[in-house]
């Protein structure tokens, strides 16, 4: 496994933690270990997703930024990578 598919590998670990622990306080909205638990999981997706995308470029269209051009297409995508995306 390259760096980008670790790096892709922690932001969904994080990202599946945060969207589990959403669900659950949907149900149990007063358990502050679980909501404490939910910012910790938002907060390291969120970071890694910026150390993703300084590096490889956006995961997602909606984080183009910029006006001169269209930066969701100037590298492979995520999924396009196997194992020659370094």
């Amino acid at each position: 496994m390259n760096d980008r598919q670790a790096l892709l590998n922690r932001i969904s670990v994080a990202r599946f933690a945060a969207w589990e622990l959403h669900i659950y306080l949907d149900t149990h909205p007063n358990d502050k270990q679980a909501m404490r638990n939910f910012e910790k999981y938002q907060k390291t997706a969120d970071e890694l997703t910026v150390q993703y995308e300084a590096k490889y470029g956006p995961l997602i269209s909606s984080d183009v930024y910029g006006d001169t051009s269209w930066q969701w297409i100037n590298a492979p995508w995520p999924w396009e990578c196997g194992e020659v995306c370094d």
